[in-house]
């Protein structure tokens, strides 16, 4: 039973995923054949990207008229209700697409001033949705997800991100990396940040950490971890990810024991993203 796909709200972002997904199968098929703009050192964008970022755009509009946007491409869109906010990162993994690499995503997901309504990750290659709406569960396609079940962190395989050529601090990421791999049974780092997230939802990773994420990166993600039972805040001990994008989660045993080894390895100490 998925009650979530009778919502209102799940047929919109879902509508809206699957048509923006369709275009990206199909310029995933001819990868090569994309013309390719560089925006900054090892960050590329597509023209898949930006088609899907106008699609979704569009349907959202559509659906729910007057709504603000905050969009990786396009910025922020001020709409008559400012108070809502559909926050799009239309491909996320760009640059896992670019080298035909079939782990990337569509993320959104809606806020009500700084409370996250609903999220949806959908990859569109595997054809898995994963979508949470507040108080009513986290779900993949027709399942409904709970965080893992693990307590030991020496069991625990984890997410994360590497800051690439031209971001971030990288010695100080190294720190975390080591005292993480030094405690665990393993790190992976697969290139798509809202798809790591809504795996340590569906407990295929039983946590995830990374820093200077942005806001489309990771509020889908967060809301399906709260609602399949698991945690995720700040690294430096704080409730609000979302506002900083220093990002740990885990279920209920792992998320602190993750989140004071990552701050006694230094916690984020003011990246240079």
């Amino acid at each position: 039973m998925r009650p979530t796909a009778r919502s209102a709200l799940y047929n919109v972002m879902e509508r809206a995923a699957r048509k923006a997904g369709r275009n990206l199968v199909r310029d995933f098929g001819e990868v090569e054949q994309l013309q390719v703009s560089v925006k900054g050192p090892s960050d590329f964008v597509s023209t898949a990207d930006l088609g899907a970022e106008r699609t979704l755009r569009s349907e959202l509009e559509k659906a729910r008229p007057g709504y603000s946007f905050l969009l990786e491409e396009g910025g922020a869109v001020a709409g008559k209700d400012p108070d809502h906010c559909w926050i799009i990162d239309p491909l996320d993994g760009t640059t896992n697409f670019l080298h035909s690499i079939p782990h990337f995503a569509i993320s959104i997901a809606l806020v009500h001033k700084d409370d996250i309504l609903a999220g949806l990750v959908f990859n569109p290659v595997t054809d898995e949705l994963y979508f949470a709406e507040k108080g009513r569960g986290a779900f993949l396609n027709d399942r409904r997800l709970r965080v893992s079940g693990r307590r030991d962190l020496g069991e625990a395989l984890i997410g994360t991100g590497v800051p690439f050529r031209g971001m971030g601090n990288h010695p100080h990421y190294l720190k975390l990396l080591a005292a993480t791999i030094a405690e665990t049974a393993g790190v992976r780092r697969a290139g798509a940040a809202a798809l790591d997230l809504a795996y340590v939802a569906a407990g295929r990773l039983d946590g995830f950490f990374e820093i200077g994420l942005k806001k489309w990166d990771i509020a889908a993600g967060l809301l399906l971890i709260k609602e399949a039972g698991g945690f995720a805040g700040d690294i430096d001990g704080g409730p609000d990810a979302l506002a900083t994008g220093n990002v740990v989660a885990g279920n209920a045993k792992l998320f602190d024991r993750l989140g004071k080894l990552l701050r006694e390895a230094g916690g984020s100490s003011s990246p240079q993203v």
